[in-house]
């Protein structure tokens, strides 16, 4: 089975914990060659100069976005990848509409970027923590669904991606980073009350991605309980995607079919 539908969101989408787990072990073989693989058309992508991939990565805290950046892209060239960061909007950003600094981080022609969170914030912890009522939380959900279908017309394929991690693998997760001291800047205290509302960020992740979910603009739930195992499934659903493109190399320059370089 395709990963492209294998881990497709479901309507009435539910994220249960023992859905997180790893189904099958890793072939590291495998997963090289469609590393490589990704490589050859991410290079296309740049080459061609035409068409964008956007890439987003959701998931709760220590859900493994920053790995799975590191590993999924530990190929490519840099040139042609960009990946974004977003934390709590400035001074300037609030200002503005919750799309304005996202519209301006969206991928260039013959670009990768990767958000590693995203706008989806502005429909997750806004809303759990009451920032925003239910009736903005809905306009937000259509607001997005425009946004990223006008991305989708301009020639921006998307590919949403929620890491999904049990409670109790976060817990180990959090505890590790306790733990080690080399880990200490990676740990903040705000996690721990965060995951005191473990919860109603289900549940606020399971609308959101169910009120966003589209034909252009896909969402994916990756078990990422096993690190490896979520790498894997992320590598197919990126390689998938590409090959999905049908890109291919410029047409050739006939000035230099002739030339002799002296």
């Amino acid at each position: 089975m395709k990963a492209t539908d294998e881990f497709r969101a479901k309507p009435g989408l539910r994220l249960r914990d023992k859905d997180a787990k790893a189904d099958g072990k890793p072939d590291q073989d495998s997963l090289d060659k469609m590393l490589d693989d990704i490589s050859d058309l991410q290079e296309m992508l740049y080459a061609e100069r035409k068409r964008k991939l956007l890439i987003v990565l959701q998931g709760t805290d220590t859900s493994g976005k920053d790995g799975t950046v590191r590993h999924l892209f530990s190929k490519i060239n840099p040139m042609g990848l960009r990946a974004v960061g977003f934390r709590a909007p400035t001074e300037i950003e609030a200002a503005h509409d919750f799309l304005w600094r996202i519209h301006r981080e969206v991928p260039k022609a013959g670009e990768i970027a990767v958000f590693n969170r995203s706008h989806y914030e502005d429909v997750l912890i806004t809303r759990v923590l009451g920032m925003i009522t239910p009736q903005e939380c809905k306009r937000r959900y259509a607001q997005i669904r425009d946004f990223e279908r006008m991305l989708s017309e301009s020639g921006t394929t998307i590919v949403k991606l929620f890491l999904h991690i049990s409670k109790d693998e976060q817990k180990e997760r959090l505890q590790e980073r306790v733990d080690d001291p080399h880990k200490h800047w990676k740990f903040d205290p705000e996690d721990l009350k965060q995951r005191e509302l473990w919860k109603n960020y289900q549940k606020a992740y399971e609308d959101a991605i169910t009120e966003t979910d589209t034909g252009h603009a896909p969402w994916y739930v990756v078990p990422a309980n096993s690190k490896r195992y979520r790498n894997e499934v992320v590598a197919r659903l990126l390689l998938e995607t590409l090959r999905g493109m049908k890109l291919d190399w410029p047409p050739p320059d006939k000035r230099l079919l002739k030339l002799k370089v002296r």
